[in-house]
């Protein structure tokens, strides 16, 4: 995604990097309520059923159908994707 002034800018831990090197820290927002209460669910129900649910279903819609896919399905299953991965960050922190 470019900036105002034509930069990009790719996330780094707690910095935003820009293509030319310089970096500029992340301003914090916290959780609202309703954020908050999902989270602890998400950790009470157990963040590694849902890692394995999100893959589960994933590999049965790409591999286990013989559905063509378009753009809209491919999509929906990247997100599912994005939802695994940023749960196993979860994990790892």
């Amino acid at each position: 995604m470019r900036n105002t002034n034509g930069q990009n800018v790719c996330l780094n831990d707690s910095l935003l990097k820009t293509v030319d090197g310089s970096t500029e820290p992340k301003v914090p927002t916290p959780l609202n309520a309703s954020e908050s209460e999902f989270i602890d669910y998400i950790k009470f129900h157990g963040i590694d059923e849902f890692i394995k649910s999100l893959r589960m279903i994933h590999d049965f819609a790409l591999y286990h159908t013989d559905l063509c896919f378009d753009k809209e399905e491919k999509s929906a299953l990247f997100d599912l994707k994005i939802l695994w991965e940023g749960f196993e960050q979860i994990t790892k922190s």
